[in-house]
């Protein structure tokens, strides 16, 4: 069960919710009673127009092929049928993409190629959605094709060179300097690593997962009577979704209204790839001038849409007699897919996430994206950050097992500096990443140093030792592990937003952002800060659908960005608006204006503590009535553009990240060794989320984040048939996600009260993708307990995701080489 948050650290401040004013108190999510009443709205459930069609896709019935007829009439003289179309009837460019436009829309054309089984060919309009569907399914009747070789895995397509985008490279030497050229640096590590006393190489991988949102991909477009289009969408990007739409429309930007009032789940599977359904769906629609729903069941949307990369990965490091990492070059290939996607900037952030908490003096690192005959790859809570962080975890971890120590002591030695006392060429430890950004918020030390006294790390650790030596077949596992995410978009200009703040003359705040709510609470966060701007109960408050005709030319909800950007623009908003009603206020109470500063804004009302006999105390919607009648602005935009934030793509050096969220977990595990099934027995996680906004919406996505990412790395599976190219694991009856059943009966979730060294929305620190990387301490601690079972001189050869059958080849391997 959870323990109480002020239970369980020092490090912990909890603060009476009626002694904080709106931000700081853990408010109710803003549709809470929607969603447990079932009333919450989401794009299906809105009432659906007079003349509606349904749209179903025709998928491609191979990996690779090449389109040589088409028989679209045998589709349209099915039963339900209104219309059937392929590529041809795209007025527009029938590519799109969010960064390079490598994919057809639909590929259906003679001569066109067929990409991955599973590929949108053609679109099916008809009367009701059953219709659609059924007769989408009968794609393979409409298609021939000729099959042509396909690549399935990373590891070929690295063979055969052949990636989506060219490779990365990102290099750092503390001997040659940071403007060293790029080859006297990879030299300069490559010297160090001959130079190390000891050096380990090896290779490993890491997993897909799906994002298993629970409300599907879904878009309805309404044609307009002036030949514009608005489209209600399931995306965490409708500014991308309005540019895509109308390019490949033929329409203008201001001619697509593309509006979101919430999503049911989106972890990075609606930033890009809601595309091709808001574009089938809005091509229908201006076809047929009718309105058109498009919502694909869950195991169309596995065969069509992407999702976390697989990770392949080749290493070798230097490190000295106590664990400390004096070089590491490493190779990563991801699965990219069959187009680029988001798999550029996915393997960007992995690369800088390669360092996670650990400064590394020389490292040459490697990235590249391999094209695969496979659904193409994209956005997943976390965006490549986990990826590059759990490789130099499984590192350290082989190195402390190879040294014989604790794991932990290995990570505490090779911990970036800034926080243990000045810096001297005797620690070891320095304060700059491989990327040239400096670490200079660095709270890990007193972060892990806090958690391994709440959560009796040191006595635990003998406990585990003590029990696995009485016991030959169920082996427990310890492991602590720590986090250091960046926050920011890597792309420089995404990182922007725009804020309307409505004042009504009943005192009423109407808010609309450019943020899309997806259950992470970011609605809630941001009518907190209105309110504590505005000095007004929470409830006065209200924040409407995110729309392109209000707030134009977003960034995507992601990137863990969503309250910092649109929480920093509604303030900004709000405050104008507040500035204009203390000017009235002391206007019109014969106040110098030297005094509308000093007003205090706060529980509803508008005060002046009495000083040289002035005083003023009157009721926030009194003084927005009287504003009103002397023709005051009673509404605001607003903006914000994270500053300080630099990034050259070529050398993939600069300061990419406006900050870094801190965070550890320490997770104990028991093993089966005779079936290799386990079970998660406490958890204890300690998470740096700066001055919280919101302590309840923070520990639940603290929470949410732990178990998603346990699933990445333990159960969720994703196998592809070798020969046909098809993945086999396409609904919840072959893909496994945890369930409550795999929460752990103790898990122990506290806040680290440390404000934001930076100026942020109130010092406080984005939630939504640093903690998806607590796990890790799960995955260690199932490596502890495996290795463990060989007496801990083997090291345990145990991939991610660590099933039980994985589990169980690593414990027969490890009691082999016992």
């Amino acid at each position: 069960m959870n323990k109480p948050v002020e239970a369980l650290t020092p490090a912990v401040a909890v603060v009476p919710d009626e002694a904080l004013g709106p931000v700081g108190r853990s408010a109710p999510h803003e549709s809470a009673r929607l969603h447990v009443t079932g009333s919450a709205a989401y794009a299906d459930d809105l009432p659906e127009p007079a003349g509606l069609l349904h749209a179903a896709l025709g998928l491609s019935p191979v990996a690779r092929g090449r389109i040589t007829a088409l028989h679209l009439d045998r589709i349209r003289s099915l039963p339900g049928v209104v219309e059937v179309f392929a590529a041809e009837a795209v007025p527009g460019d029938n590519a799109y993409g969010p960064i390079l436009q490598d994919e057809p829309i639909l590929a259906g054309r003679v001569g066109g190629e067929l990409l991955w089984l599973g590929q949108p060919v053609f679109a099916v309009v008809a009367t009701t959605r059953d219709a659609a569907r059924r007769a989408a399914a009968r794609a393979g009747e409409a298609i021939e094709f000729e099959t042509l070789p396909a690549r399935l895995t990373p590891a070929e397509a690295h063979a055969a060179g052949d990636y989506v985008v060219p490779p990365m490279h990102l290099a750092r030497s503390q001997a040659a300097g940071d403007q060293a050229p790029p080859p006297a640096r990879e030299a300069a590590v490559r010297a160090a690593l001959q130079a190390a006393p000891h050096r380990l190489t090896g290779q490993w991988s890491v997993g897909g997962q799906e994002q298993f949102y629970l409300e599907g991909q879904i878009s309805v477009a309404h044609p307009q009577d002036d030949g514009a289009l608005r489209l209600v969408c399931s995306t965490q990007h409708p500014t991308e979704m309005q540019h895509l739409v109308a390019h490949a429309l033929g329409l203008k930007a201001n001619q697509v209204q593309v509006q979101c009032r919430r999503m049911g789940g989106g972890f990075g599977g609606k930033e890009s790839q809601s595309a091709v359904f808001a574009l089938v769906a809005s091509l229908a629609a201006q076809r047929m001038g009718r309105p058109v729903k498009l919502r694909v069941d869950r195991d169309d949307d596995f065969l069509i849409t992407g999702r976390r990369h697989c990770f392949d990965y080749r290493f070798e490091v230097g490190h000295d007699d106590e664990g400390r990492l004096l070089a590491a070059e490493v190779t990563m290939v991801s699965r990219a897919g069959a187009s680029a996607d988001l798999s550029a900037p996915v393997m960007t952030r992995a690369l800088c996430h390669f360092d996670n908490a650990y400064w590394l003096p020389e490292v040459s690192l490697h990235g590249y994206c391999a094209r695969t005959n496979t659904q193409s790859n994209t956005a997943f809570r976390g965006f490549g950050g986990p990826q590059g962080a759990i490789l130099v975890e499984h590192i350290l971890d082989s190195v402390a097992r190879r040294l014989g120590r604790d794991p932990l002591d290995v990570r505490r030695a090779n911990f970036y500096g800034g926080e243990a006392g000045p810096l001297t060429p005797d620690n070891g430890a320095g304060r700059t990443t491989p990327y040239t950004q400096l670490v200079g918020d660095n709270i890990i030390r007193p972060l892990v140093d806090t958690l391994v006294l709440s959560s009796d790390y040191d006595a635990r650790r003998l406990a585990v030792a003590a029990f696995n030596a009485g016991s030959p077949v169920l082996k427990k596992g310890l492991a602590l592990t720590p986090v250091k995410f960046g926050i920011s978009f890597n792309v420089r200009h995404f990182n922007q937003a725009g804020a309307l703040v409505h004042v009504y003359t009943d005192g009423s705040v109407l808010v609309n952002h450019g943020g899309t709510e997806m259950g992470q609470g970011l609605n809630t966060k941001i009518a907190q800060v209105v309110a504590q701007e505005l000095g007004i109960a929470l409830d006065a408050v209200r924040v409407s659908a995110t729309d392109t005709e209000k707030v134009a030319n977003t960034s995507a909800t992601a990137a863990s960005t969503g309250t910092d950007l649109n929480g920093r623009a509604a303030q900004d908003a709000a405050r104008q608006v507040r500035l204009r009603l203390a000017a009235h206020a002391a206007e019109r109470h014969g106040l110098s204006a030297a005094l509308a500063p000093t007003l205090r804004f706060e529980a509803g009302r508008v005060r002046l503590a009495p000083a040289g006999g002035v005083h003023l105390d009157l009721s926030f919607a009194e003084l927005v009535q009287s504003a009103y009648l002397a023709r005051v602005q009673l509404w605001s935009d607003g903006f914000y553009a994270t500053p300080g934030l630099s990034w050259n793509r070529d050398t993939m050096q600069g300061n990419p990240f406006y900050y870094f969220a801190y965070g550890a977990a320490v997770s104990e595990v028991v093993v089966d060794t005779l079936s290799g099934e386990w079970r998660l027995l406490r958890a204890d996680l300690l998470h740096d989320v700066g001055r919280s906004l919101n302590p309840a919406l923070d520990i639940g996505q603290i929470e949410g984040a732990f178990i998603q990412g346990m699933g990445w790395l333990t159960m969720e599976e994703l196998v592809w048939h070798p020969q046909s190219g098809k993945l086999l694991t396409h609904a919840p009856s072959t893909y496994k996600i945890p369930t409550a059943n795999d929460c752990p009966a103790d898990l122990r979730v506290a806040l680290f009260d440390r404000a934001n060294e930076q100026d942020s929305i109130h010092r406080s620190k984005a939630v939504g993708e640093p903690p998806l990387l607590l796990p890790f301490s799960v995955f260690f601690a199932l490596r502890d307990a495996v290795s463990a079972a060989g007496g801990h001189r083997v090291d345990p050869p145990l991939a991610a995701p660590a099933t039980p059958e994985a589990i169980l080849r690593a414990v027969m391997a490890v009691q082999a080489g016992q």
